[in-house]
């Protein structure tokens, strides 16, 4: 189903308009027509969100700042897949006209492995991650700390990004390696 498809047969409920203005209450900024199924849940510090006109979140997606100086902004028409996870203990950013697919995760985050100290006392390292415009990642990847996915690229079923992707640039495979570019 093209995006066009997916947007015209895109219907809101009375559930879906309460949904939207509980969340127009509470995120830093959330537009228009934005589309939040059920079971969506959106965590912690909800003031540091922004989601712009007509982007949909879809059911058990999961929206994380994780602290009180950690940001997520979704631009319009994106849509986060089934299952997604979100979180941020610094800065995500999504660009327009994305398509993020069931259960992706975008995590700007990860721990120390020190042998001398708990795995669970570790400290927390951080980078942001920006996707640019028109990006389309599919199902099961995942994006790592510290990278940028530039306009256009196509990110494959479960890859892992842990380095720059180009603009246009398909990538796949884990870690993710350059396979081709889009036409």
């Amino acid at each position: 189903m093209d995006a066009s498809q997916f947007r015209q047969h895109l219907k809101f409920t009375w559930a879906n308009y309460l949904r939207l203005w509980y969340y127009q209450r509470r995120l830093r900024h959330c537009g228009k027509k934005v589309h939040f199924d059920k079971n969506v849940e959106i965590l912690r510090f909800l003031a540091n969100i922004s989601i712009a006109d007509q982007s949909a979140i879809k059911e058990g997606a999961r929206i994380c700042a994780c602290n009180a100086n950690a940001t997520i902004q979704i631009g319009k028409n994106t849509t986060i897949g089934y299952f997604t996870f979100v979180f941020s203990s610094e800065r995500i950013v999504i660009g327009d006209n994305c398509l993020i697919a069931p259960f992706v995760y975008i995590v700007d985050s990860d721990h120390g492995i020190e042998r001398k100290t708990l795995i669970n006392q570790q400290p927390n390292m951080t980078a942001p991650i920006e996707i640019r415009d028109d990006v389309w990642i599919a199902t099961g990847a995942k994006i790592l700390k510290g990278v940028t996915i530039e306009e256009g690229a196509v990110i494959a079923a479960g890859a892992v990004v842990k380095e720059h992707v180009g603009p246009y640039q398909i990538v796949g495979g884990v870690p993710a390696k350059i396979l081709g570019e889009r036409a």
